[in-house]
């Protein structure tokens, strides 16, 4: 009895892992231009959140500092969050706070918000962020 249990709960862990690793494989690469620096480069996630947020591309921003953690722009529009999940945020995450509508890049770490939704995660540039001072304008883009 109590192999048939273990083998009913390792297959359970074992899909659940395969279903969290479903959602979260990169879907497309998107990159923030800023001028003079190198681009910071953003693997997205494959959740209707990124995909919304992608189709609004390219697009024009202007990025503030926010409590010297992360930087943040605000969006023309809501993101659609339906079926989109909120794992736990690190530095690195690229996300979108649904209370304020805007678009917050970690370039430190942070804690659990459950408002939060994780859209993609910085494969390149981090350091970029963490370096620039003030309001900066940048140009989202997609990689093709």
């Amino acid at each position: 009895m109590g192999k048939k249990i273990r083998s009913v709960a390792t297959a359970a862990i074992i899909s659940a892992a395969t279903i969290y690793m479903n959602t979260a494989q990169a879907a497309d690469q998107i990159r923030i231009v800023i001028d003079q620096q190198p681009s910071v480069v953003v693997d997205m996630l494959d959740n209707p959140a990124s995909q919304d947020f992608i189709s609004m591309l390219p697009m024009q921003v202007t990025f503030e500092d926010f409590a010297r953690t992360e930087k943040i722009t605000y969006l023309p529009r809501r993101l659609n969050t339906d079926n989109s999940p909120t794992p736990a945020q690190a530095s690195g995450d690229f996300t979108y706070y649904a209370p304020w509508g805007n678009i917050a890049v970690f370039y430190k770490g942070l804690g659990h918000d459950s408002r939060l939704f994780v859209l993609g995660k910085i494969a390149s540039g981090k350091e970029v962020l963490a370096q620039m001072n003030g309001d900066f304008s940048a140009r989202i883009e997609k990689v093709e």
